[in-house]
C-alpha cells in the first residue's frame, strides 16, 4: 500500500497561474530600454522555466546583445512588477483546489524557480498566498529544481516523510525535481515545458486540471 499523500508542493508558472504574457511582457520593456527588438510572446515562452536571470540570459544571446545581463534584469524585475497580473490569471480551480486540500488538512508548498521576491508578489497579487505553508523561489537555497535538496528542503522544513511528498508541475523540470528528491512527480499538460509535451517526461501522473489533484488526493485519504 502507498503512503498517504501529506504534503503537495506546486510549481508556479505555467501550473497554478498562466503567466507567459506577462514575463514576455516584462522582458520585451525591458529590452526596449537598450535598443533591442520586442520579440513574440511564443518564442518567449519557450524560455520559461528557470527564473527571471535564466529567461533574460537566454534571450540576450538569442539576440547576439552586447548587452551585459546584469545590467537588463535588474530593469526586468522592474517592469515584472508592473506587469504581474495584469495579463495573467489562476488557472481554472486553482484557489478552490488549494482552499480544499489546505482544510483537509494537506499541509502546502509553492516550489518555483522564479526569484523569490517576484513569486511572492505574484502569489499575493493573486489571493493565493495564505494557503502555502512554504513558498521557496529559485533564490531561496543555494541550489533550484531540479536539484534534490530542494525538496528534501520542503520535505524537511514542513516535517513529512519524502513518500509522502506529491510535486506537481508543468515542466521536465519538476518531473526531474521530483524525482531526484524520491517524492512522486505529477504533472499538469498545460505549462510551458520548452514547446514539448509533458508526457514526454513520463510523471508518475498526469492531471487535466486542478480540481482532479484534490480529487486525487482527498480520495486516497478517505475523504
Amino acid at each position: 500500500m502507498k503512503p498517504r499523500i501529506a504534503l503537495v508542493s506546486f510549481d508556479l508558472d505555467g501550473t497554478l497561474v498562466d503567466t507567459a504574457g506577462e514575463i514576455a511582457e516584462a522582458a520585451n520593456r525591458a529590452i526596449a530600454e537598450f535598443g533591442l527588438p520586442r520579440q513574440p510572446v511564443a518564442e518567449l515562452t519557450l524560455l520559461i522555466g528557470h527564473g527571471a536571470h535564466a529567461l533574460m540570459r537566454q534571450l540576450l544571446a538569442r539576440l547576439g546583445a552586447a548587452v551585459d545581463a546584469d545590467t537588463v534584469i535588474p530593469r526586468f524585475e522592474h517592469h515584472y512588477l508592473e506587469t504581474t497580473g495584469t495579463l495573467g490569471l489562476p488557472y481554472p480551480g486553482c484557489a478552490e483546489m488549494l482552499q480544499r486540500l489546505r482544510t483537509a488538512g494537506v499541509r502546502l508548498a509553492c516550489v518555483t524557480n522564479k526569484e523569490g521576491r517576484l513569486a511572492q508578489q505574484l502569489l499575493r497579487h493573486h489571493g493565493l498566498a495564505e494557503a502555502f505553508d512554504l513558498v521557496v523561489g529559485g533564490d531561496t537555497l543555494p541550489q533550484k529544481k531540479p536539484h534534490p535538496s530542494v525538496l528534501q528542503h520542503v520535505a524537511a522544513e514542513l516535517g513529512v516523510p519524502l513518500v509522502q511528498l506529491a510535486h506537481v508541475g508543468d515542466s521536465a523540470t519538476d518531473v526531474l525535481a521530483a524525482r531526484n528528491a524520491g517524492a512522486a512527480a505529477w504533472a499538469v499538460p498545460w505549462g510551458y515545458n520548452g514547446g514539448q509535451p509533458i508526457e514526454t517526461a513520463a510523471p508518475d501522473r498526469l492531471f487535466h486540471s486542478l480540481p482532479a489533484v484534490a480529487d486525487h488526493v482527498l480520495g486516497e485519504a478517505g475523504a
